[in-house]
């Protein structure tokens, strides 16, 4: 069933005077759906690369601060509790969380249109407004599969990659399709993560949205385990960054367990005794 939508993107403005601004974040409501949300950026590398001289620190501080904002107000409209007064909108929304005012952030006009789905369309409207010309090879170090390569050999020398096929753990409203996965009384789900990127902020930000993702599915009826196979940046000054995103990742309210790439054998090993069992 479609259900009408509106949303208002959140821009900073560097200079009042010119006008300058990068697009930071998306709050889009959906009344008849009962959805209210807003996904927003995490890191500041491009906007201090426009915008030198940014404090990332209190940066990142207040994007976690509407982001906490935002889903409080989400759940209150989920679970129907009273609130002061029907907003309209989502930039009715937008202006109770973050006041208008003549400070650096701003909310746009109102955009709006129909949608099955208005979760989807809230991060296909962030993509397309915030991180649409984020520079990919500046962020990317190692992919997802070349993490991948390693824990592979290791399976297939024991012909363990035979009894992998994907898998979709799904809720009412949201899902993750793993690509590896492996039933024994529980679903073994295989997630190779590389964390191999080249800026602090990327790896960081990698470790939030898996946690997020997961987060999303804790509910599932089907029993599940995730492997998070973990790929390590191989950029010196980075180790720190690299620790902090491992401790986001252990935080994911499922049954989890995260692997090395040096511990590629070590695991396949004990995989290959779970097979046998």
């Amino acid at each position: 069933m479609k259900t009408s939508y509106t949303y208002t993107v959140l821009r900073y403005v560097h200079d009042i005077t010119t006008g300058e601004f990068l697009n930071i974040g998306v709050f889009l409501y959906a009344s008849e759906a009962k959805f209210a949300n807003g996904l927003f950026r995490t890191t500041y590398a491009r906007i201090s690369s426009a915008f030198p001289g940014v404090n990332g620190d209190a940066f990142r501080a207040l994007m976690r601060f509407i982001q906490a904002r935002c889903e409080t107000y989400s759940e209150q409209l989920k679970a129907e509790l009273p609130l002061s007064e029907a907003p309209k909108s989502a930039l009715d929304i937008a202006v109770s969380i973050l006041p208008r005012d003549d400070s650096s952030l701003q909310w746009s006009e109102i955009g709006s249109g129909i949608a099955e789905d208005p979760s989807q369309v809230l991060e296909s409207i962030f993509r397309r407004f915030v991180t649409r010309y984020d520079d990919r090879s500046v962020a990317q170090g190692r992919s997802d599969d070349d993490v991948w390569k390693k824990f592979k050999k290791t399976l297939e020398e024991r012909n363990l990659t035979r009894v992998l096929r994907p898998k979709k753990i799904t809720v009412q409203d949201d899902e993750v399709e793993f690509e590896h996965a492996w039933q024994n009384g529980i679903w073994h789900c295989l997630e190779p993560v590389s964390l191999d990127l080249t800026a602090a902020d990327s790896i960081r930000e990698k470790a939030h949205r898996w946690l997020g993702q997961l987060t999303s599915v804790k509910e599932s009826s089907e029993r599940f385990k995730v492997y998070m196979l973990v790929g390590e940046p191989r950029r010196e000054g980075l180790e720190k960054a690299f620790e902090k995103a491992v401790s986001i990742l252990r935080k994911t309210p499922v049954q989890n367990e995260i692997v090395l790439e040096r511990d590629a054998e070590e695991f396949s090993e004990r995989f290959a005794k779970e097979v046998v069992s």
